[in-house]
């Protein structure tokens, strides 16, 4: 009995220790199951059952990035780009064409007209002086030629004269003088002076200085060749 009741102390002994292993040293508590606030009964112990474990289908699904604007403010800008373009080219290249092409087309006809209208003016220009040259040829056929005078100077005058003719005979000069009173010019004979044994056939009057006379002569040229010349009697 002794060695029995030794064997059962130094069991209690030993399960103290475990206990006092287990509890870490703090002191005992009693336990007492927790009653429901209804009934006071001891709140059965919830037993948890093991949760099947789901396993969820994972699919991934890209994300979408984010447009970008800069394809609208590319085609915004080149849009701007055109417009202003075509308002230059308008204004600086397509509208001066225009406006010089309308000048032109102006000043064409312009010219256009005024040749129209020297042209018109020329042909009644034309037609006018055919018809005074028609009405003066038949008053010329109609009319009786006008008679010139001629004379012979006797003493001499200290002036210029044109001479178209000259003779010793002055039955010649007379004849010529006949002739060209006959077509309505006027004449005057110089008969022979000084030296010279000559009678001289004048036209266009006198003339007081050499000059004067010569133009008259020139003039005469036309009608009497280079026989006409001046002289001073």
């Amino acid at each position: 009995m002794a060695k029995r009741k030794d064997k059962n102390e130094s069991a209690n002994d030993q399960n103290n220790e475990n206990n006092s292993e287990d509890n870490f040293g703090l002191p005992d508590i009693e336990y007492k199951p927790l009653e429901t606030e209804t009934t006071g009964e001891p709140q059965a112990e919830m037993i948890e059952e093991p949760k099947e474990t789901v396993r969820e289908a994972y699919t991934y699904t890209p994300q979408e990035e984010p447009k970008s604007n800069a394809p609208i403010i590319i085609a915004v800008v080149i849009g701007l780009v055109l417009i202003v373009g075509a308002f230059l080219i308008y204004q600086y290249v397509y509208k001066p064409k225009a406006e010089k092409e309308k000048r032109e087309l102006a000043e064409k006809k312009r010219l256009e007209d005024q040749q129209r209208k020297d042209e018109e003016a020329a042909r009644l220009a034309r037609e006018n002086e055919e018809a005074e040259r028609k009405r003066l040829e038949a008053e010329a056929a109609t009319a009786k030629p006008a008679v010139g005078t001629f004379e012979t100077l006797t003493s001499r005058t200290g002036r210029y004269y044109v001479v178209v003719a000259s003779a010793v005979d002055g039955d010649l000069i007379l004849d010529y003088a006949k002739k060209l009173s006959a077509k309505g010019t006027n004449s005057k004979i110089i008969p022979p002076f000084g030296k010279w044994k000559f009678y001289r056939l004048t036209i266009n009057g006198d003339f007081d200085s050499y000059a004067t006379a010569q133009t008259s002569a020139d003039s005469s040229k036309p009608e009497f060749g280079e026989g006409a010349w001046v002289i001073k009697y």
